[in-house]
């Protein structure tokens, strides 16, 4: 009988010490798990600058969700939208980018980035003569501030006029500040 309550004695004080903190691992700074989100007091990292970063990073897809995200808790302003054009641009998803470039586009007549975005979508479709147009737009709308607008509308131009003006063949996209992209010719390898 003694040896039984000992073996009860030893088994209850071993589920207590489970019970309490052993400054094992846990949600705490340093751990091997993730932190537990934002801190109380704290403002969590918007969606729309999650997104920037996965596309600076070349993760297309994670941004695409993040921007998602961004849209969830901010609405679809036309940087968000512009942004989620950018994102399925960069995948190849031409149409869906188009789409929502151009709801961008109705939302804001007037942000330069989500027309420049919708006019390197068309030059990947081969529309060049609305590319051009778009790109004169967006070029305005900048009051040609940004060289990339314009080395896009350089491009587009010179495709419409000569049809058969072929730089390389593959196009590179970069992303360029608030979601501007630039189509830059690749370069030669030897």
């Amino acid at each position: 009988m003694r040896a039984a309550k000992a073996t009860a004695a030893t088994i209850l004080i071993t589920a207590l010490a489970a019970c309490g903190g052993t400054g094992g691992l846990g949600p705490v700074e340093g751990g091997a798990y993730a932190p537990q989100g934002t801190a109380p007091g704290e403002d969590a990292v918007d969606g729309l600058t999650v997104g920037h970063r996965l596309m600076k990073a070349g993760q297309y897809e994670l941004a695409l969700d993040a921007y998602y995200r961004a849209a969830a808790e901010q609405g679809a302003s036309v940087d968000v939208l512009s942004a989620i054009g950018s994102a399925n641009l960069q995948l190849g998803r031409l149409n869906q980018a188009e789409q929502v470039l151009r709801r961008a586009t109705e939302v804001d007549e007037t942000f330069p980035p989500a027309w420049n975005n919708l006019g390197v979508v068309l030059m990947e479709q081969g529309h060049y003569g609305e590319a051009s147009r778009v790109f004169k737009l967006a070029f305005a709308l900048d009051s040609g501030q940004s060289a990339e607008i314009r080395e896009n509308l350089r491009l587009a131009l010179a495709k419409l006029e000569n049809p058969s003006y072929a730089p390389p063949e593959d196009f590179r996209l970069v992303r360029r500040g608030r979601g501007v992209y630039q189509i830059l010719e690749t370069p030669e390898t030897p």
